[in-house]
C-alpha cells in the first residue's frame, strides 16, 4: 500500500514493530548552551509521578520522550543530522525535540525564529507536525505565549504549537493540569481548544494509555472541554501508541458511549496524515485507524486532505485550524452514518 497526503510525501508498509531505546552518542554541547542540555533521566515517566502499567505501554511512552531528549540534545550539539541514524520510527520525536530546542535559543538570542526556519526548511521538512508540535513545547518550557514568534513558520500547522503547548505545559504542572483540571489564561477560547488537544495527549501519558483510566479522566472534566481532549487522546493513541489492539477497541467504546467518537476518530486522522508525511507508516498506525477512526490510513488521510482544500487558498488562523478538524470529523459522519 502506498499513500499520499496533501502536505506531501508517500509511504509504504514497514516491518519495524518495536519501539527501541538504543540511539546514537552526541558530543558534549559546549558555551553557554551547556545550560540547556537536557538529562535523558527526564524521559522518565515513573519520576514525573505518572501511572506506570504492565504491557508495552511504559516502554512506547517513555522511548518517545527519550527521542525528544535525544533531538533536543542534538540541536544544541548541532547534531541534527545524527536524528537519522535512530529508529526510523523514533526519529519523528527525535525532530520534535530538535525543533523545541531551535525554538528555545531563536527565543533567547531574538533571531526571529531562524533557526527554527532553517530546520523546517532542511532537516525536518518532511516532519513538520512534529516540530511544530515541538515549537509549542518550547514557549510553554520558557512561559512564553505560544503564538509569539511563530509567524513565519508554516501558515496553518503553526496552531499546532498550541497543541505542543498544552502538552509540555500540562506535563510540568500536571498536578493542576490533569489532578485540580485548571486551564491557564489564554488570549481566546479557539486558543483554548488547540491546547486542550495537547492537554488530551498528555493524558495519555499520563494514564499509560489504559483506555479506561483515560476514559474517567476525561469524565471529570467540565463537558465544554472533553472534546477537544477526545481529539487529543485519538490523536496520541495513533500516533505514539501504546495500547493493544483489545485496548484501543475498548477507547473507541468509552469515546462512543460518551459520544465523542467523532473526535476520537478525527485526532486519529490527523495522526494518520503527520505520520504519512514523514515517509514512514509504524505498523502500529495501520492497526490503529481502523479500530479508532473505522478507515485505513488511505482513507481517513482522505478526509483531512479533502477537510484542508475545503478551507481554500490561503488556510491561516486559528479558526481555519479548528474548521480543519470539524470538517474532518464530517468527514468520518458522513462514512459512518
Amino acid at each position: 500500500m502506498a499513500v499520499r497526503c496533501v502536505f506531501g510525501g508517500s509511504v509504504g508498509d514497514t516491518d519495524t514493530t518495536a519501539f527501541i531505546n538504543k540511539v546514537p552518542t552526541l558530543a558534549p554541547v559546549r558555551g553557554l548552551w551547556r545550560f540547556l542540555e537536557k538529562d535523558p533521566r527526564e524521559s522518565d515517566l515513573g519520576r514525573r509521578r505518572f501511572r506506570l502499567r504492565a504491557g508495552p505501554a511504559p516502554k512506547v511512552l517513555q522511548s518517545a520522550e527519550n527521542s525528544y531528549i535525544f533531538g533536543f540534545n542534538a540541536a544544541l550539539s548541532r547534531e541534527i543530522m545524527k536524528i537519522g541514524e535512530m529508529p526510523v520510527e523514533q526519529q519523528v520525536f527525535g525532530f520534535e525535540g530538535a525543533a523545541a530546542a531551535a525554538t528555545v535559543l531563536d527565543l533567547l538570542t531574538l533571531t526571529r525564529g531562524r533557526r527554527l526556519r532553517e530546520l523546517l526548511a532542511g532537516p525536518a521538512s518532511s516532519h513538520l507536525h512534529a516540530a511544530h508540535l515541538g515549537a509549542g513545547r518550547a514557549h510553554a518550557l520558557l512561559r512564553l505565549p505560544p503564538t509569539w514568534g511563530l509567524r513565519r513558520a508554516h501558515p496553518l500547522l503553526r496552531w499546532l504549537a498550541l497543541d505542543g503547548y498544552g502538552f509540555q505545559w500540562s506535563m510540568a504542572k500536571a498536578d493542576r493540569m490533569v489532578g485540580e483540571r485548571a486551564m491557564p489564561e489564554l488570549a481566546l477560547r479557539t486558543h483554548c481548544a488547540i491546547f486542550d488537544q495537547g492537554l488530551g495527549r498528555l493524558l495519555w501519558y499520563h494514564d499509560c494509555a489504559a483506555p479506561g483510566d483515560v476514559a474517567a479522566r476525561i469524565a471529570a472534566y467540565p463537558s465544554c472541554r472533553r472534546t477537544d481532549l477526545w481529539s487529543g487522546v485519538g490523536f496520541a493513541a495513533a500516533y505514539t501508541g501504546g495500547a493493544t489492539p483489545d485496548e484501543l477497541e475498548e477507547l473507541n467504546s468509552h469515546a462512543g458511549a460518551d459520544g465523542y467518537r467523532p473526535h476520537l476518530a478525527q485526532g486519529a486522522a490527523f495522526a494518520a496524515t503527520a505520520w504519512v508525511n514523514t515517509g514512514t507508516l509504524p505498523r502500529h498506525v495501520e492497526v490503529a485507524l481502523p479500530l479508532l477512526a473505522g478507515a485505513d490510513v488511505e482513507e481517513a488521510c482522505g478526509w483531512t486532505d479533502t477537510a484542508l482544500i475545503s478551507l481554500g487558498h490561503d488556510p491561516h488562523t486559528h479558526d481555519d485550524f479548528l474548521t480543519w478538524g470539524a470538517q474532518t470529523r464530517r468527514a468520518w459522519a458522513r462514512r459512518h452514518r
